[in-house]
């Protein structure tokens, strides 16, 4: 069963997703708690790969209230666990290409915290203009057709 905890919408109109990649994470057990409460901010996060391993950066997770005492810090790194086969394979990708590595869902798998990685390209300021435009005129076709059938 899949419980979504946050999903990065902003990813897909800032970014062209390219692959996706499924990862788990090494948190702590107040974080784990946190975030059974529904509280983390994914927006600026992104990952990278350092000496075969791949890691998590400004992945907002606030301190769970009764555990304050023993809190870890809320943007500490955090370890992505993935197989070496694909970490190898998204290295050689983020260094030729020039691709990014960005959380794009964060959710509970069973009792696993898994998280959605994406294999991005930013988008150009005018790449997303014509996306705009290209959602405005189906927008306004699509009403167009509503009313000719119900006149």
């Amino acid at each position: 069963m899949i419980k979504k905890i946050a999903e990065n919408k902003r990813a897909c109109y800032d970014f062209e997703i390219l692959e996706t990649y499924e990862a788990g994470i090494m948190l702590k057990g107040d974080e784990v708690k946190s975030l059974r409460k529904g509280r983390i901010s994914i927006q600026d996060a992104f990952a990278r790969v350092e000496d075969g391993e791949v890691f998590l950066y400004h992945l907002h997770i606030p301190p769970y209230q009764p555990a304050s005492m023993l809190a870890s810090p809320p943007e500490r790194r955090r370890k992505l666990l993935l197989r070496k086969q694909e970490i190898r394979r998204i290295e050689g990708k983020l260094t030729r290409r020039g691709l990014t590595l960005i959380p794009l869902k964060v959710y509970f798998k069973d009792a696993w915290v898994k998280v959605e990685l994406g294999l991005a390209r930013a988008k150009k300021k005018f790449e997303k203009r014509e996306i705009l435009k290209r959602k405005d005129l189906e927008r306004e076709t699509a009403r167009y057709l509503k009313e000719k059938r119900v006149l």
